[in-house]
This record gives structure tokens, C-alpha cells and sequence, in this order.
């Protein structure tokens, strides 16, 4: 979770102060700019657009495994451990086409000009050649690792960068895309190690997805409003109203599927754990729904780690299933 490829969070609009530690500062600019045409400031910036932080999101691809009770297999683990590496280069990859389409914008922006493609940091041939051999050795170890892998990256970085050249402007539509970056990384977990799983944890990873995303939108929106931040295109289309209507919906469907996928687990793996596991999957949605009602769910990820009760709540979850699939 977090800002998907092309997905940039809403950031205040310029402050008067001219401060070295506020990144909308002309004296914050300056220093970052300073390291422009230098091989540290190239250095520095290829690392920056990488964007390590958000490969954190696709340690979904251990969820099937994981939920298939193979994850303590070293070859099936292996697999994901190879479908975790090409989703966070085709991540990168994307990340670096975004950033060079938007260069001249994010220039103009009071924060976003200090990117590194915008700052100068990285000139545009050399992040289009990153580009490409981030996306081009995504596909090529997908391919080397299961054709059905190669297949889902394929899938996925045809979306993105329809995404990255203008579905993001287009509402409803980014919703689904954003959402589905997060369901593609699970399939390819399977797809990496040629699992098969139960349509339930699918649906569950889908609206589940679309719950935070929908979250994060209202976050953006209120802010927007608050501060009087920019607002992209297909911002403008929606409401607090609808966005709330949307993540009521996608939390209800993901408890229901949830429910159906326990009494699954039930069934197959003859253990009441799954059963169980209902209690601290509620409990953790309806918790995350207090943050998006408070406007406060722009990072899912910074909510997680700063929320020491969801924490618990996802360490019983995890416990209960770990109990439910491998004892």
C-alpha cells in the first residue's frame, strides 16, 4: 500500500518559511539541486527514485504461499522470493517513467520539484535507459521463472503505464488500477510457484485493496480541502460522500469474504484457527476505518507501523493462520 506507481499523495501548497528542513522551502530546493550534474548527486538520485520504502508492499506475494501452507517450502519460497525481486523492479521501473512524463509539472510543483528526475539530479536519456532495463530484466527473470509469472508482470506493467499516461486522470478507473497493483502481487506469488488458491482470498485482497485505496483518496480530498493543496484531475470528481459509500462497501464485501474463506479453512484444513481468525480481521478493519474517517489514512503504511494496536492485531491474525495451515 501506500503511493502506487504514478500515485503521488497530495502534498500542502508552498510555505512562507524559508527553512532547509521544509521540502517546500526555496533553501531546501537549493540544497538538493546543488548536487546536480555530480556523479554523488547522480548516485543519490538513482537511489531516491528507486523508491526502496515501497517495495515493502510486495511482500504480498508470500501471502499464497503462505495461505497454501508451502511457504515453508525452500523451493516455493524461493519462487516468491523471485516474484518479490521483479515486482520491485518493474516498481522502480515505473516510478522512473512516471517521474520523467511529469518532469516539467513536478517542477512547478512547490515539493515535487525536488524529485530527482525534476531537481536535475538524474537527466532524462539516463532515467529512460533505467527505465528500460528495470522493466526489460523484470520481464526476463519473470520468464526465466514460470511463464504465468511473466504473464501477471506483463499484465501489470501494461496497466501501470496506461495508468502513468493518463488513466490516473480518469476516476473511478485509477480506484480499480491502484487496487489492482495490490491483487497482482498476490497472484503472482501463486503464479511464481504454480499454486492454486480458493477465489475467496482473491476477492479478500481485492476489496480489501479498494478499502485502503478509497481510504487514502479521502485523505487526499480532505486535505485538499484543508489546506487548499493542488488536486489532480480525478480528485475533482469525487466526494467525501462517495468515497465513503465506496470504502463502506469494500470493507463490508472483504469481512464477508473473509468469513467465507475461514469457514473454508475449516473445512480443508480441519482446524478452527480460520474460525477464529474472523475476531482479529474485524477488529483490525473496523480500527483502520477510525483513521480513514479521521482523514488520516494517506500512508496505510505509516497508519500500520504507527498504530501499536493494529500491529497486535495483525501479528494474532497471522498467528491464528499460521496455526490453522501448519499444525
Amino acid at each position: 500500500m501506500g503511493a502506487e506507481f504514478g500515485d503521488e499523495v497530495l502534498e500542502p501548497g508552498p510555505k512562507k518559511a524559508d527553512d532547509e528542513k521544509d521540502k517546500a522551502s526555496d533553501a531546501y530546493h537549493a540544497k538538493v539541486t546543488a548536487k546536480a550534474g555530480t556523479p554523488t548527486g547522480l548516485a543519490t538520485g538513482l537511489i531516491k527514485e528507486l523508491r526502496p520504502k515501497q517495495w515493502v508492499k510486495n511482500v504480498l506475494v508470500l501471502a499464497v504461499p503462505f495461505a497454501a501452507g508451502e511457504i515453508l517450502d525452500p523451493a516455493i519460497l524461493l519462487d516468491a522470493v523471485i516474484a518479490f525481486v521483479v515486482f520491485s523492479m518493474a516498481a522502480s521501473g515505473i516510478y522512473f517513467v512516471n517521474d520523467a512524463i511529469d518532469v516539467e509539472a513536478d517542477r512547478q510543483h512547490p515539493t515535487k520539484r525536488n524529485r530527482p528526475i525534476a531537481a536535475g539530479l538524474i537527466p532524462l536519456p539516463i532515467a529512460y535507459v533505467v527505465c528500460v532495463l528495470l522493466l526489460g530484466g523484470s520481464l526476463l527473470i519473470s520468464g526465466l521463472t514460470s511463464m504465468q509469472l511473466l504473464a501477471v508482470m506483463a499484465l501489470y506493467i501494461a496497466v501501470q503505464l496506461g495508468y502513468c499516461f493518463g488513466l490516473k486522470h480518469q476516476p473511478v478507473i485509477d480506484l480499480c488500477i491502484v487496487a489492482s497493483g495490490f491483487l497482482l502481487r498476490a497472484i503472482a506469488g501463486g503464479a511464481a510457484a504454480n499454486l492454486v488458491i480458493t477465489q475467496w482470498f482473491y476477492l479478500i485482497v481485492a476489496f480489501g485493496s479498494l478499502f485502503m485505496v478509497a481510504g487514502k483518496r479521502y485523505a487526499e480530498v480532505k486535505l485538499a480541502a484543508e489546506t487548499g493543496a493542488k488536486i489532480r484531475k480525478s480528485l475533482k470528481a469525487y466526494s467525501p460522500s462517495y468515497l465513503r459509500f465506496v470504502w463502506a462497501i469494500a470493507a463490508a464485501i472483504t469481512i464477508m469474504t473473509y468469513s467465507l474463506w475461514a469457514y473454508d479453512i475449516r473445512e480443508f484444513e480441519m482446524s478452527r484457527w480460520g474460525l477464529i481468525s474472523i475476531v482479529p480481521m474485524v477488529v483490525a478493519i473496523l480500527r483502520y476505518a477510525v483513521d480513514i474517517d479521521k482523514g488520516v489514512a494517506g500512508e496505510p503504511e505509516e497508519v500500520v507501523l504507527k498504530d501499536k494496536v493494529l500491529m497486535v492485531l495483525g501479528v494474532i491474525l497471522a498467528g491464528c493462520l499460521f496455526l490453522a495451515f501448519y499444525l
